[in-house]
């Protein structure tokens, strides 16, 4: 979902995604993990890319979200809101009922 949501945002290639995620504090995104990801994104319908050659440097493959992908992006985030709100309310409750009951 947090690909998409870059990707969504306008078209970038790997290197700017991986740093984006990395600079939101999810860590360093190895390609060997993000790059099959955007394969299968495409396989999907999900985004669809461009090869464009480097200025001085090497080419680079650019991905833009297709309307697939936006309908999908849509889709996850209603349910990461639903899953927060749910998560929130069983974590969050401040209550100590559950311990007391031995769990």
């Amino acid at each position: 979902m947090t690909v998409l949501a870059i990707i969504a945002e306008g078209e970038t290639y790997g290197y700017l995604i991986a740093q984006r995620l990395d600079d939101a504090g999810l860590g360093r995104i190895k390609g060997g993990t993000l790059y099959p990801l955007l394969s299968r994104h495409e396989a999907n319908d999900l985004v669809s890319s461009t090869w464009r050659e480097g200025d001085g440097g090497p080419g680079r493959k650019f991905f833009r979200i297709t309307a697939e992908g936006s309908r999908e992006l849509d889709r996850l985030r209603k349910d990461w809101s639903a899953f927060t709100t749910i998560t929130a309310s069983l974590i969050g409750s401040g209550t100590d009922e559950g311990a007391q009951q031995g769990e």
